[in-house]
């Protein structure tokens, strides 16, 4: 469901927090306010949602709608399909408080996008070493409201040659993925043109590989009880525990400068196993103890998920 399009960056922009009208973009005066017209879009999003068997929507631009009428759109969507119905919508605004706001003022009856988080990607990348990890999460929704979170490294408008360029350098892009991927908060959100490469004026390698690999990790690695070492500038990671089901737990490590290394409990499931870095950039193999700890190194500027070694 696509009601509008921003081009400009929100930081800058004023907002009215109640109705989020921008000047009416795109030439688009739209009265949500009236009945007829409010009718109209309910009947239409009935008529979408019927013929096209969609399970969910995601909302553009909701910052220039009117929102008493998104979070009664909403509210008739879930009615009429469930509380299964997803829905989330992209606020292009980095600032954590407006974001917080707007969730309390449509009564969290949908998701948002990281934006915040996204910003920290695209400084870190471009800091290199300089940049603070510990600070990753500073002023994320994920780091204040990561149920009602959908994390992105990168997506149509951040890529390079749109107007909200802001594209995660190369060398970043895995780290940024294995956070979004890996954690136990958030609901995350592959990019189609970091998954299959961009082609033109602007385009870019396809990540595929090294996406491909976070997913199995997180299919069946990323479980139970997480613990973070988010404790040194230029060297953070935190482990997955397992659960019964899926005791092979994970230790992820990151680097933005050197090499280095930190040592992480893993848990009394994994206790006794070897495990191997999955993503190939770390050839050891480390020996988890009695206890579930070890220490795992990183490669500089990197990112390393240490795995139970498979056997055969």
């Amino acid at each position: 469901m696509i009601l509008g399009e921003n081009k400009g960056w929100a930081d800058n922009e004023s907002v009215d927090s109640e109705h989020g009208n921008y000047d009416y973009l795109m030439f688009t005066d739209i009265d949500y306010k009236h009945p007829d017209v409010a009718a109209h879009v309910r009947d239409w999003l009935k008529w979408f949602v019927d013929t096209t068997g969609v399970t969910g929507l995601r909302l553009d631009a909701i910052k220039h709608i009117d929102q008493n009428f998104m979070r009664e759109l909403m509210q008739h969507a879930k009615t009429l399909y469930g509380d299964e119905f997803y829905v989330f919508g992209e606020y292009w605004h980095g600032d954590f408080d407006i974001k917080d706001d707007y969730l309390n003022g449509t009564d969290f009856i949908f998701d948002l996008v990281d934006v915040g988080l996204h910003m920290n990607f695209f400084n870190a990348a471009q800091s290199g070493e300089a940049y603070d990890l510990t600070k990753i999460f500073q002023g994320s929704l994920a780091e204040h409201i990561p149920i009602s979170t959908v994390t992105f490294v990168d997506n149509h408008d951040t890529q390079r040659g749109q107007s909200l360029q802001s594209t995660v350098d190369d060398w970043f892009k895995p780290i940024a993925y294995g956070i979004i991927l890996l954690r136990e908060h958030g609901l995350p959100c592959v990019f189609y043109g970091d998954y299959y490469g961009i082609e033109g004026e602007f385009g870019q390698e396809s990540f595929r590989e090294v996406i491909d690999k976070l997913l199995y990790l997180r299919g069946y690695h990323a479980y139970g009880e997480q613990i973070d070492y988010l404790d040194d500038p230029n060297c953070i990671g935190w482990t997955r525990l397992g659960n019964k089901e899926y005791p092979d737990g994970l230790a992820a490590i990151i680097s933005n400068s050197g090499e280095a290394e930190k040592r992480m409990h893993v848990g009394i499931l994994n206790a006794g196993k070897t495990f191997v870095d999955y993503l190939g950039h770390h050839d050891a193999e480390i020996e988890i103890d009695d206890e579930g700890w070890a220490m795992f190194p990183v490669r500089g500027g990197s990112l390393s998920v240490w795995a139970v070694k498979q056997i055969g």
